[in-house]
């Protein structure tokens, strides 16, 4: 344990074949009870926007635009006094609800009451531009100093009155800026579209089929977003000149692909966002390493990974290669590696099997969501089985062999859409 509060373990079979190249490991970081961040103060340190989608769809039914202000009014009573908030509205171009001049009010029991009453006016009327929603957040939390930047998007449609070019543009000015929490009301929206946003803003995505489950839901993400004590940490992987690094990924609680993500820091080391940290939260990280054969029983070092925030060290664990002619120690493969290699294919099935289900590629479809079946029974991952249930009648669940449902409800398809990439811990 060092005393920053993290910990950084490395699971991984050492031994390699004679010629053997590929190193595999599972990178576990804990933060501790006590973690916090190196100016502490808690409030004024974080600051949050919750973005709300005030497009006409919004009223179609009314629940929607209804309860989306009453889980916004719940959300702000969650902000803890000190913290910076502000709430935008969205339809073709976005508007700043609460402060009205586009800065961020400090939270009090005053400014709670004044948010809210200005929450209770929003109605539905227009189109959607993520892209400007986005825009214009990454500007409010510009001109407030927090370490902690974090914000709720709400949408319920797909994103029409902007090309996919003017969100990617937006996106890459607010990454590295604020994470971002999506959420699709009912049916209508995009989950890849969504998906590009949290994935790009270091968030979550998911579905809330029912409006009446927005309240819920919006006070537990601000809950946990109050929980952040550290910002901006990043996974620093080390390789020798002899090593490539051929992947980064986040698997557990979700599987998150970091590896196109890497700002290099040196010739032989790079950075991967994790974004921000509370007390008492753990996260594994896949990574694979090419290494340059050495002699029978020579060990080399294939990565040093440390845990970073800003110049501070906060952990830090090694990966190794030792070559062995000793068939017993070369074959076995880690069990958690190897957990984790079915949790990342499990998602990716899922992902390709609906997208071919769309297409009306029936063939690739079962044969995708069977394999999907098979994974999720193998490595224990019952809540995906269940949204998986909902898609495919199971006829062998041990062999992955699946009929496609005639009749598949909307939202059971975008639940599993969305959470195809939450994970299963593997006991070490």
């Amino acid at each position: 344990m060092t005393d920053s509060g993290f910990t950084v373990d490395v699971d991984q079979n050492q031994y390699l074949p004679e010629g053997g190249r590929d190193v595999s490991a599972v990178v576990t970081v804990t933060s501790g009870a006590d973690v916090s961040v190196a100016a502490p103060g808690g409030g004024a340190d974080s600051a949050e926007i919750i973005i709300i989608d005030c497009s006409g769809s919004m009223d179609y039914p009314q629940t929607k635009m209804t309860q989306a202000r009453t889980a916004t009014a719940t959300a702000i009573d969650v902000v803890r006094d000190g913290v910076g908030f502000a709430v935008v509205a969205g339809t073709s171009t976005a508007w700043p609800v609460f402060p009205t001049d586009g800065t961020m009010a400090v939270a009090n029991a005053a400014s709670r009451a004044a948010a809210k009453q200005a929450v209770a006016g929003l109605r539905a009327n227009g189109g959607t531009a993520i892209g400007q929603w986005l825009g214009l957040a990454r500007q409010i939390f510009a001109g407030y100093p927090a370490q902690l930047r974090h914000a709720i998007l709400l949408t319920d449609g797909k994103n029409q009155h902007e090309t996919p070019a003017q969100l990617a543009a937006q996106l890459s000015q607010c990454e590295g800026v604020f994470s971002c929490d999506c959420r699709g009301v009912g049916t209508d929206w995009e989950v890849s579209e969504l998906r590009t946003v949290s994935t790009a803003l270091l968030g979550t995505v998911d579905i809330v089929p029912d409006p009446a489950g927005l309240a819920a839901d919006f006070a537990a993400m601000m809950e946990n977003a109050m929980g952040k004590q550290v910002a901006d940490v990043s996974l620093r992987v080390w390789t020798p000149q002899t090593a490539t690094l051929k992947f980064v990924k986040q698997v557990a609680p979700a599987v998150e692909d970091l590896t196109g993500r890497r700002a290099q820091v040196s010739a032989q080391a790079g950075d991967y966002p994790t974004g921000a940290w509370g007390p008492g939260e753990s996260r594994d990280y896949h990574v694979g390493v090419e290494v340059t054969p050495a002699g029978v029983d020579q060990e080399m070092l294939a990565a040093r990974i440390s845990l970073v925030a800003g110049a501070e060290v906060l952990g830090q664990g090694l990966v190794r290669a030792i070559w062995t002619d000793d068939e017993a120690l070369s074959t076995k493969i880690n069990s958690r590696v190897a957990h984790y290699t079915g949790q990342a294919e499990l998602a990716a099935a899922i992902q390709e099997g609906l997208e071919a289900r769309k297409q009306g590629d029936e063939e690739t479809a079962t044969a995708k969501l069977g394999r999907a079946v098979a994974l999720a029974h193998q490595s224990g991952n019952e809540d995906t089985a269940k949204l998986l249930a909902k898609v495919v009648d199971v006829v062998d669940v041990e062999s992955g062999t699946v009929r496609l449902k005639k009749q598949v409800e909307d939202a059971d398809e975008m639940a599993l859409d969305t959470r195809s990439t939450k994970t299963v811990r593997v006991k070490k």
